[in-house]
């Protein structure tokens, strides 16, 4: 579990950016390297877009305070990774980059009461 150093999360658009902020850490943590965050196209956005060993991989974050409205995972269903994967293609026609590539989840569960932040990471969660 990792520290939530905001003293105020009220409302979603500041939970998805404290959710991408923890994932970033995690991730760099894990020794990734990000260099590109929200990177935006007609078709959607990709939340992160990172390397580790040669491999480019876009990671999709999901953020949740609670399990009321369901789980981060339930929401990365099949319309969300169609549209994420079309702004892959974009992305990918726009630069020059040769190699393999993935598309990973994070979901970050937010313990507010506590102040604190449960990260899961999946690899290579495709289509």
């Amino acid at each position: 579990m990792a520290n939530i150093s905001s003293n105020k999360i009220n409302n979603k658009r500041q939970i998805g950016i404290l959710g991408e902020e923890i994932a970033k850490r995690h991730l760099i943590s894990k020794g990734y390297s990000v260099f590109e965050e929200n990177y935006h196209v007609q078709a959607g956005e990709i939340d992160l877009i990172c390397k580790k060993s040669g491999r480019l991989i876009f990671v999709e974050v999901k953020t949740r305070t609670s399990a009321l409205f369901g789980y981060g995972e339930e929401s990365f269903n099949w319309r969300k990774k169609q549209r994420l994967h079309r702004s892959i293609l974009s992305y990918l026609s726009q630069r020059p980059i040769r190699g393999s590539w993935q598309i990973d989840l994070i979901v970050v569960e937010l313990d507010t009461f506590n102040k604190k932040a449960r990260v899961k990471h999946y690899e290579a969660v495709g289509l």
